[in-house]
């Protein structure tokens, strides 16, 4: 079986393997990606209140388009991101939308590849507290990713000893890099202590979120997530997998979950735009279910790969078509 960590590596391989691309976007324009700098003292401060989104655009099953996955949707929590950061992001989504789907056709990408626009404060930053309203820079870059969706896999995860951050002390649902540190520790420890990834409890001592995915458990064939007011960033693969889950008829329950609910679940697993759909072996060194993949886990993940390559009927509004030009 493929652990989390396996997976991660041959991710970082194949972005390695694949070089850069030739263009990035910035402000309105494609740069050479040699040329898309930025002065060492630009970054610091202003990376505190940078925001960001995470999108994959699959080649579609016909090999003759890119099929970018809930674009707007995730287009439109940027600008919520730096809304709630109080940052000035200029454009809107049409805007991005359009620059997205022109920097792709320009890198003449023919592959899955992951997508990241992200926004900073403009120019050399020296305060240490980024005023409200602040002037931003966009940045969109993207690079080639290997699905691991239809193949087997699953991780070793285990609750941390820290808390996910509050609505009280910081917006958990904005995507902004500040948020990711809280993770970042998180993860650390789990794999000092033998697991693959963590999951966080919020103040409350209830289930929130991995670190950079949302989680959900099954039992007695009930799909259960933590509700949006439990701490977690508002996942677009976790929204996705609520409205699956709804169409296939399984029963669906959105509330606060308790920690020992993790120990007696059926099937456990994360779900997120760069893991996809990532069944949970083991909480805290306890198996779930059999150790593998569960039943309900396995058709939400086909039904997830079917749309995402064009295969299935539902959901047409979730893909953005990206034709291809001729190889």
């Amino acid at each position: 079986m493929t652990h989390a960590l396996e997976t991660q590596a041959l991710d970082s391989l194949a972005a390695r393997g694949s070089g850069h691309p030739e263009w990035i976007w910035r402000d309105g324009a494609l740069v050479p990606w040699e040329q898309a700098t930025v002065h060492v003292n630009a970054v610091g401060h202003a990376s505190v209140a940078a925001v960001f989104e995470g999108i994959k655009a699959y080649l579609a099953a016909d090999g003759r388009r890119l099929l970018a996955f809930r674009l707007d949707d995730h287009l439109r929590r940027l600008f919520d991101s730096a809304r709630l950061c109080r940052l000035d992001l200029p454009g809107d989504v049409q805007g991005l939308r359009e620059a997205i789907v022109g920097l792709l056709r320009a890198n003449a990408c023919r592959t899955d590849t992951y997508i990241r626009p992200w926004a900073f404060p403009r120019g050399v930053i020296r305060e240490q507290m980024v005023p409200a309203g602040t002037r931003c820079e966009v940045v969109i870059d993207s690079w080639p990713f290997h699905s691991h969706l239809l193949t087997p896999r699953g991780c070793r995860a285990a609750v941390s000893s820290w808390i996910r951050v509050s609505d009280a002390s910081m917006p958990p649902r904005a995507k902004t890099f500040s948020n990711y540190h809280n993770g970042r520790l998180a993860m650390m420890e789990a794999r000092e202590n033998g697991h693959d990834w963590p999951i966080l409890l919020n103040d409350r001592h209830k289930v929130s979120e991995g670190p950079g995915a949302c989680v959900a458990l099954v039992r007695d064939g009930t799909v259960v997530t933590p509700s949006l007011t439990s701490g977690l960033l508002a996942g677009l693969t976790r929204d996705t997998v609520c409205a699956l889950t709804r169409d296939l008829g399984m029963d669906l329950e959105e509330r606060e979950v308790d920690r020992s609910e993790l120990y007696l679940a059926d099937e456990v697993f994360f779900m997120g735009t760069a893991w996809e759909i990532l069944p949970v072996t083991t909480v805290d060194g306890r198996r779930v279910g059999d150790g593998t993949m569960g039943p309900v886990t396995a058709r939400l993940e086909r039904e997830y790969a079917a749309i995402v390559r064009g295969r299935s009927e539902r959901h047409p509004e979730w893909l953005t078509e990206i034709p291809l030009d001729p190889a």
